[in-house]
């Protein structure tokens, strides 16, 4: 089993009220194998919310209190975040996935480029708050766009048994 982004998976939970559907994706959760997580609904947040960036580093940062997640009107959202990536770590644990793909650019789950903390739409390398704390934990990320190699990979076992 893998964890997903709900929003790849076509579920309408991006900060503007929209999704970022991977045909691919959804086709793994509705064959049961894939679960879909948004973190930053875990976190607490509702669809549609402000936009965010983090400010002053990326995901490890803002783990380490370097950083933080702020939105556009200033608010800082940092326990958000942590408190997302933390109970998506669980969710990983629980199903015991290994492999969690994560919608790239995203504060939360960028694992690549994420937005450079401007709010000018600059990409920076880096990742965001969960994929930095699932990794820390062992577990690997990948965004939509490297994702299908891997799963692959990982679903063989099962389809074999």
């Amino acid at each position: 089993m893998i964890l997903v982004s709900s929003c790849l998976a076509g579920q309408t939970v991006r900060y503007n009220g929209t999704h970022s559907l991977n045909a691919g994706i959804r086709a793994e959760v509705e064959a049961g194998r894939a679960a879909a997580v948004c973190p930053e609904l875990l976190g607490g947040f509702v669809t549609p919310r402000e936009p965010a960036e983090i400010v002053g580093g990326g995901g490890d940062d803002v783990l380490d209190g370097r950083a933080r997640v702020i939105e556009i009107s200033g608010a800082d959202v940092t326990e958000l975040y942590l408190r997302g990536a933390r109970l998506t770590l669980e969710k990983a644990r629980e199903l015991g996935a290994h492999t969690v793909v994560l919608k790239e650019n995203s504060p939360s789950c960028g694992s690549a480029e994420i937005y450079n903390g401007a709010f000018d739409g600059t990409k920076a390398a880096g990742h965001g708050v969960t994929t930095a704390l699932l990794r820390r934990h062992g577990i690997t990320v990948l965004s939509e766009h490297n994702y299908r190699e891997s799963l692959n990979h990982s679903t063989k076992g099962e389809r074999q048994a």
